[in-house]
């Protein structure tokens, strides 16, 4: 180890990744999967993006929102993947103070977007089952771009404190973060001031962001079984839940690791680090690959899409 990672600073130029401690011999083997599962992600996303943009059909609250989601998908992933990748493959494991803090930035933010955006979709299928009658007057591509702008501004502000504060402790530890990405926690750790500030502004925005959002998807989904109920034959009921299928999956596809995630990291003292490591690349790898798979499998609209485009190909 060198002796500038060690030595005293205030302000150190580079952090150092070391990637998931303890299993350093099997960096390049666990980069397959994670590879894999990027590719995967972009690919789907991508395909989404393209085939709402190609359809006129599509254009519609539903899958404006989708395509919001996708753009997430692609931030939240390519924010950690080709940086670990790096480390996998080529021990590249400097990173630039400031991108460090870009990076934390980026993730926090884009996760926060993410959480809103469900909130969003979950209004949208409310609107479609409850008052389907002035869906398409309420809903208009005006209001789908301030929902948009507003989830976008919110994630952005709420977590803008975290780089500006993180910016301002001096950092007379080491530069080491045992970890692939700057995880924001991980970060402030290494600070020799006093980051209660820091750590009680990032532990609320965790809890009462996720908290508020899933509060309202629940009132919105209480007033949606609500009208599915109230439908006269089971086949009906049937079908109309079928629509908010993909909404369900994807949400609890996205909640379910990041309470995992953070239940681990708070109360999994004597798990070992690279578990813990492990879980949180997880929670921000399969959610980016799991979306796209779940409304390409689930929505008609875009399945066919998607189908009728490769059968195109092949003749």
């Amino acid at each position: 180890m060198s002796h500038s990672n060690t030595t005293d600073f205030t302000n150190p130029s580079t952090f150092i990744l070391l990637g998931i401690p303890g299993l350093e011999a099997a960096h390049v083997w666990i980069s397959i999967p994670f590879c894999t599962m990027y590719v995967i992600a972009i690919l789907g996303n991508v395909a989404i993006l393209f085939i709402v943009k190609r359809e006129p059909s599509l254009h519609e609250p539903m899958y404006y929102f989708l395509c919001m989601l996708a753009v997430t998908d692609l931030v939240l992933c390519t924010s950690i993947l080709p940086k670990m990748l790096s480390i996998f493959w080529f021990n590249s494991r400097e990173i630039n103070f400031s991108a460090c803090l870009i990076q934390l930035y980026f993730i926090n933010c884009f996760a926060a977007m993410e959480s809103g955006i469900f909130v969003a979709m979950a209004f949208d299928r409310y609107m479609a089952i409850c008052d389907p009658l002035r869906h398409s007057t309420i809903l208009t591509n005006r209001l789908v771009a301030k929902i948009g702008l507003a989830v976008a501004l919110r994630g952005c502000l709420l977590v803008l404190p975290y780089p500006l504060l993180a910016s301002r402790w001096p950092y007379c530890k080491t530069n080491i973060i045992p970890h692939t990405y700057c995880k924001h926690i991980s970060v402030v750790n290494l600070a020799c001031a006093d980051f209660r500030a820091s750590s009680y502004y990032s532990l609320s925005v965790t809890f009462f962001v996720p908290s508020m959002d899933v509060f309202f998807i629940a009132v919105s989904y209480i007033q949606i079984l609500r009208a599915i109920f109230s439908l006269p034959t089971k086949s009906a009921r049937l079908k109309t839940f079928g629509t908010c299928g993909s909404h369900l999956c994807a949400i609890l596809v996205f909640y379910i690791p990041d309470l995992f995630s953070s239940l681990m990291h708070r109360i999994g003292n004597n798990l070992p680090l690279y578990f813990l490591i492990l879980i949180a690349n997880v929670y921000l790898l399969v959610p980016p690959m799991l979306h796209p798979i779940i409304y390409g499998v689930r929505t008609k609209q875009i399945r066919d899409r998607l189908l009728s485009l490769f059968s195109h190909k092949r003749s």
